[in-house]
């Protein structure tokens, strides 16, 4: 779908309106303050567009009540015009180029960019726990490159680089998250909970990985230091690959990602991730060869409201009064 196309799906306001309830809302309208799911639209020749009223409650509310869009002022078509070149991107957009190619100032284009990042979260609901092959690695983010003419800069672990956790299923889904450090103590709960106990983990000689492999159906190592990368079916590319795409986003188009922002990049990273699906293609040497493609665009802007999606209103996320307000400009 390219952009002449997504103006077609979406010629107007009540369009992308009707798209956000229908998402959001999939199984009826519900109250986003009490979780009822009675309630009244409100019309008048004052009264702004797809406006309700619980009937439980009295409080009324919108589409974006409670959610990461909460209280916008913005039209929602430039909220899909936002998350339409997010989710089409292989490693990201800038704030700047997001709000030139929407019509909007740096900084708010910064907050949207961040609230759909919010709307990526890994949910445990939608990715259930990893199982086949899982490669597992740690990946240190940020710091100087790491060769550079007569200069040897410390490797991640001698530094104080943010640790990123990645457990990642062949042809499947992937976790990841900031961690305090790959120690045994830190890693081995969040592999119990995410990875199936009759997984066949692989990794790196990590000694963290060593012990903690223990307790599932099998571990196979390969040991870089020795410049082993590959031994037979045996290796942790897939989980590097991974690792590649969160450097190329930082250093080609991010630049910086602090560690309080750093959750919402890997949300956005691994939603494009874990939304693909497997196809043949043939090689030149006419060999069949698997490939990840991604989703259609629409399905993976349905997906992107899978946070606002609960089947109780009392479940979504609380936005405290003035957190979603930008240099004098509310959000909505």
């Amino acid at each position: 779908m390219n952009t002449d196309q997504l103006r077609a799906t979406f010629p107007d306001e009540d369009t992308c309106r009707t798209f956000f309830e229908s998402t959001i809302w999939a199984n009826g309208r519900i109250c986003p303050h009490c979780g009822n799911k009675k309630s009244y639209h409100i019309k008048g020749s004052i009264t702004r567009p797809g406006l309700y009223e619980c009937d439980q409650c009295k409080h009324q509310f919108t589409v974006t009540t409670r959610t990461p869009m909460h209280s916008t002022k913005l039209c929602l078509w430039k909220w899909v015009q936002a998350m339409y070149f997010i989710v089409n991107s292989s490693k990201g957009i800038s704030s700047v180029f997001l709000g030139k190619w929407i019509g909007v100032s740096q900084k708010t284009a910064w907050k949207m960019g961040h609230a759909i990042r919010q709307m990526m979260a890994q949910d445990g609901e939608t990715h259930p726990v990893l199982n086949g092959i899982v490669e597992l690695d740690e990946k240190f983010m940020g710091g100087k490159p790491r060769y550079q003419k007569g200069v040897r800069h410390i490797r991640g672990k001698g530094t104080n680089k943010q640790c990123v956790f990645v457990a990642v299923q062949r042809q499947g889904s992937v976790r990841s998250m900031p961690v305090e450090s790959d120690k045994t103590s830190i890693l081995g709960p969040l592999v119990e909970q995410y990875v199936h106990k009759e997984a066949h983990l692989m990794s790196d000689q990590n000694p963290a990985y060593l012990s903690i492999g223990k307790a599932y159906a099998s571990h196979q190592t390969v040991n870089h230091s020795n410049n082993e990368y590959v031994r037979g079916d045996v290796h942790n590319n897939t989980a590097e690959s991974f690792n590649s795409l969160l450097e190329r986003a930082r250093i080609g188009v991010f630049h910086y990602m602090s560690k309080g922002h750093l959750p919402k990049y890997l949300n956005e990273v691994g939603f494009r991730w874990n939304h693909r699906i497997p196809a043949e293609k043939k090689t030149k040497s006419g060999e069949m060869k698997t490939v990840m493609i991604p989703l259609p665009v629409m399905a993976l802007l349905r997906l992107v409201f899978s946070f606002c999606r609960h089947k109780n209103g009392l479940n979504l996320p609380k936005f405290r009064s003035g957190h979603n307000n930008f240099n004098g400009l509310r959000i909505c």
